[in-house]
């Protein structure tokens, strides 16, 4: 029986005998297996006090890598075998990685450590050979850090907790209407206006409590560059978000001319300082659209397209676009009638299109949240189905990739217990146990459909999350049981075994302390974690952007 999360395919063993990793242990890697060789000395290494020196490729103490192009690309088997050492083998460096990040849960806790906790201690693990491979080869989390700007090093350190649960996409979500988080040279006014908020709501946009000091941050270009090969190290793709239309008041504080300036004073705008979707959206023009093109072809260069496996995605938002200022513009108006359209809806597919084709001509592949779908896509496109499932069914059914993240069952900022002592409760009761028997792949669709599925992501939005722990204790523990539904090969939802889950669990736990995630206890928050008088909205059923 294994405590592995997620859950892998198939585990022969453990037996009473196995293989001990001492000071003597050595690691040997196959040509392309660098990434993992590196890994495991720099992080494995650290934690245990081993300094795993090269070595044969054969031996009864050793650690090796191999490669077998017979398996899926991400597919490994992980053989521990007495008087043989312990063997790797994956379909690729991915594959040959996912079961490093196995191997290390195989050695407890301490291997979770950044040094040792008992220098010169041997770790023993059992006899067993384990197969596995993922079931979905999209498998993310979207990281707001808009609303609330994560520093670079909580970023790397989220890339390590995604790897830890074999999760290879980061969606980065960088612009909203309260704050730009990405430096762009041709525009700097971008990050010196638009990167901070004169002050915060806290809690609720209902909530009478306001945090009045300045908040912001950005990434510069070299912090993207590190973050991207950081990531790709760990086989993660990075897809990096700019919103547009919509959900764009930073921007156009920091360039008013980017706004309806026909409609509204736009040189009167700050970055948002409240949360919910602001009406101060981009104004329809050539001037807007040149602006655009300029801050992707920076963005282009920072986010490689072959970093990693889905690097060639770029996700443009397009959801939660108000309309007003454009029914009331006569600018907005005049290219409604210029262009041949029916009306404002209209308007924006025609802005989300300019974009589709813009990109397709450089190799990339947008993606974009649901409302992309209304005035039809270019063939490549991809959606991310948020509001429900029904935008993934749509858009499966018209020959579109989609990615799995309905509000109702994988937003993280959503609260997790109806208790009163949630901290700042926030939408839909989501347990851990709703997470695990979240089933991506809806069964409306046909096997032929369903192959546009191409996994799932958990979202994880900032509003109420002021730092890395309220954020950590709104995404752990549930990111596992996510990683299992997006990896492990699970029966239906209600024939999962959530008790099996649980038990599991019990040992994870342990490795999250010594990672120092600050998750949600089973029993409920810590006194520390807890935001007495600060305003949520806990609405089951509550719309989205609560």
């Amino acid at each position: 029986m294994t405590d592995v999360i997620p859950a892998p395919r198939a585990v022969e063993g453990p037996l009473r005998r196995g293989v001990s990793l001492d000071a003597d242990t050595t690691l040997w890697a196959a040509p392309g297996t660098g990434t993992v060789e590196r890994w495991l000395r720099s992080t494995l290494g650290a934690a245990l006090g081993l300094s795993l020196p090269p070595g044969p490729q054969e031996g009864a103490n050793s650690v090796r890598l191999r490669l077998d192009d017979s398996l899926e690309r991400e597919a490994y088997r992980l053989d521990v075998v007495t008087g043989g050492g312990i063997e790797i083998t994956g379909g690729s460096a991915a594959g040959v990685f996912w079961g490093a990040q196995t191997l290390r849960q195989l050695l407890g806790p301490d291997a979770f450590r950044r040094a040792p906790l008992r220098p010169g201690s041997t770790y023993g693990i059992a006899q067993q050979t384990i197969e596995d491979a993922p079931r979905f080869p999209w498998r993310g989390l979207m990281l707001d850090v808009s609303r609330h700007f994560m520093p670079k090093d909580g970023v790397l350190r989220y890339l390590d907790l995604l790897a830890a649960h074999k999760l290879n996409v980061f969606h980065f979500h960088l612009t909203d209407d309260q704050g730009w988080r990405v430096e762009i040279e041709r525009y700097p006014k971008l990050t010196e206006a638009g990167s901070w908020r004169a002050r915060t709501k806290s809690g609720h946009r209902a909530s009478p409590l306001w945090e009045e000091k300045p908040h912001g941050g950005f990434y510069t270009q070299d912090d993207i560059r590190e973050i991207v090969a950081y990531a790709a190290e760990r086989h993660i793709s990075v897809v990096p978000e700019i919103d547009i239309p919509g959900h764009s008041q930073a921007a156009i504080a920091a360039y008013p001319e980017l706004g309806n300036t026909d409609v509204i004073d736009t040189t009167s705008l700050s970055v948002w300082d409240n949360w919910g979707v602001s009406k101060n959206v981009l104004a329809p023009t050539d001037n807007t659209l040149r602006f655009y093109e300029g801050v992707f072809e920076e963005l282009l260069g920072l986010f490689p397209a072959d970093a990693a496996p889905f690097s060639e995605f770029f996700h443009i938002g397009g959801d939660e676009c108000a309309k007003d200022q454009w029914r009331q513009s006569p600018t907005a108006q005049a290219r409604i009638k210029e262009l041949g359209l029916a009306d404002e809806d209209e308007l924006q597919s025609w802005f989300i299109r300019h974009f589709d084709n813009w990109l397709s001509a450089r190799g990339r592949r947008l993606i974009g949240w649901d409302e992309i779908l209304e005035g039809g896509l270019a063939e490549g496109a991809a959606v991310s189905s948020w509001r429900g499932y029904q935008g993934g069914i749509t858009a499966a059914r018209a020959g579109h990739d989609v990615v799995m993240c309905p509000e109702q069952q994988v937003y993280l900022d959503h609260r997790q217990d109806g208790g009163a002592d949630e901290p700042v409760p926030i939408g839909y009761v989501r347990t851990l146990e709703d997470v695990y028997r979240f089933e991506p792949v809806p069964p409306e669709l046909s096997p032929e459909e369903a192959r546009h599925v191409l996994g799932t992501q958990a979202n994880v939005w900032t509003e109420v999350m002021e730092d890395h722990a309220r954020v950590d204790y709104q995404t752990f523990p549930r990111l596992a049981a996510f990683a299992e539904v997006a990896w492990s090969a699970l029966p239906a939802p209600a024939e999962r075994d959530f008790a099996d889950f649980e038990r599991r669990m019990t040992a994870h736990y342990r490795r999250l302390d010594a990672l120092g995630v600050a998750y949600r206890p089973p029993t409920g928050p810590h006194p520390w974690q807890r935001r007495p008088g600060v305003l949520g909205r806990p609405i089951e059923g509550a719309p989205p952007n609560v």
